[in-house]
């Protein structure tokens, strides 16, 4: 006969055996996510003064790494977020490439590469991280195309692959995103059009220092936007209707493009602090509906004519210089210039016929206008950068074909 006092030991043995074995695996990283970690440290180092992947010891549980954190799955741990590189601002960040093994981290949720000089090009395993909402690469050296299969993360919010080497097309499947919030794609050397965006949560557009081309759709760019960056491309085509159902923005730069058209008055009178439309080919009176509040509103090296609006007047930096606006500049310029609410007022390389200034009118010495290159004889108070050039008036055949003469 069995001896009931062994037996009950044995079964109690085996019962915390049981449970010591299933908090382990229940502490255990998925094998999946362990072979990952570790293809990705293979195929990354350190640079000099940085001991990031170092502090990685695969003896010990890769959820405590530097950069991983992991969930608390059963029966294993997943990593959920993967940042590769030291946070600290100027650390010296990691080299090597992208392991395609990263797609395997299925429960990936948050990847960022920080800073730093990885290259080569995006794996297209990442279109396999379907939890992915957050995907930021920036300041690397990265080259290809982005992948069009980039638009099969249905989750993904953010995108920031921004100074990297980057060319092909912007993928419309990246447009297609539905619940795409930021887009940081500036200083690459993309190329093509804009995409049109579906996603009526995205609020940023950062797409600066590329080279894309061609027009801009008003149905491609979603009113939920707030910040819109696109300066220095080759995009075309007229804005008045696109600008016109942007009325959330706060920040608009469409600066140094080939734009054509009307500028709406109505964006004017958004709740932006900055305005930057220069060096386009905008054409056509400006006409404000109100007082402009906006801080800085750059329009020079346009078309723009017709007579200057008294409603810029209540603009802090204004240029206005290299377009064609005619006539008088209005009283309250001055008033504002003597007030030193106007600190910057640059309105050469136009036609303008006049300004009512005098001698015992003394612009505060914080204040700056330019007048240089009218039809007029610019006042004595008009100081000018050396960008303006040397003629202070504009020859009077150029004045009688815009409809004035020389003041």
């Amino acid at each position: 006969m069995a001896n009931p006092p062994t037996t009950l030991s044995s079964s109690l043995i085996f019962l915390v055996l049981l449970a010591h074995a299933a908090l382990l695996a229940a502490a255990l990283l998925h094998p999946a996510d362990f072979l990952s970690l570790q293809a990705i440290s293979k195929s990354l180092r350190d640079t000099p003064g940085s001991s990031f992947l170092a502090s990685w010891d695969f003896t010990s549980d890769p959820c405590g790494f530097p950069g991983v954190s992991c969930d608390s799955s059963s029966p294993y741990r997943r990593v959920h977020v993967l940042s590769l590189g030291d946070p600290r601002a100027s650390a010296p960040g990691l080299t090597g490439r992208l392991d395609p093994a990263i797609g395997n981290l299925s429960s990936l949720t948050d990847l960022a590469i920080l800073p730093g000089r990885v290259f080569g090009r995006i794996p297209q395993s990442l279109s396999q991280l379907k939890n992915l909402r957050f995907l930021a690469a920036a300041r690397n050296f990265l080259s290809g195309g982005i992948p069009a299969d980039l638009g099969l993360l249905r989750k993904l919010q953010t995108l920031d692959l921004s100074y990297n080497r980057l060319t092909g097309p912007l993928p419309r499947a990246v447009g297609s995103l539905p619940l795409l919030s930021n887009l940081v794609l500036c200083h690459n050397q993309l190329s093509g059009p804009v995409p049109p965006f579906l996603s009526q949560t995205l609020t940023r557009i950062d797409l600066k220092h590329n080279e894309l081309s061609g027009p801009i759709p008003p149905a491609y760019l979603p009113p939920s936007l707030q910040y819109l960056w696109l300066s220095s491309n080759r995009l075309s085509g007229p804005v008045d209707r696109l600008l016109s159902r942007l009325t959330n923005l706060s920040q608009l730069d469409l600066s140094m493009n080939q734009f054509t058209g009307p500028i709406p008055g109505q964006v004017f009178n958004y709740p932006i602090t900055t305005l930057h439309l220069q060096r386009n080919a905008f054409s056509g009176p400006v006409r404000p509906a109100a007082p402009v509040a906006i801080t800085t509103v750059d329009l020079s090296y346009n078309r723009l004519s017709g007579e200057m609006s008294p409603e810029l007047s209540t603009v802090e930096s204004l240029y206005l210089n290299n377009n064609r606006f005619t006539g008088q500049v209005p009283r309250s310029f001055v008033d504002q210039l003597l007030d030193s609410s106007i600190r910057v007022l640059y309105l050469q390389h136009n036609f303008l016929t006049g300004i009512e200034i005098d001698a015992t009118e003394k612009i505060p010495v914080r204040s700056s206008l330019c007048l240089q290159y009218n039809c007029m004889v610019p006042p004595a108070q008009s100081h000018c950068p050396s960008r303006a050039g040397r003629w202070k008036s504009r020859p009077a055949g150029q004045c009688r074909a815009h409809g004035g003469g020389a003041k």
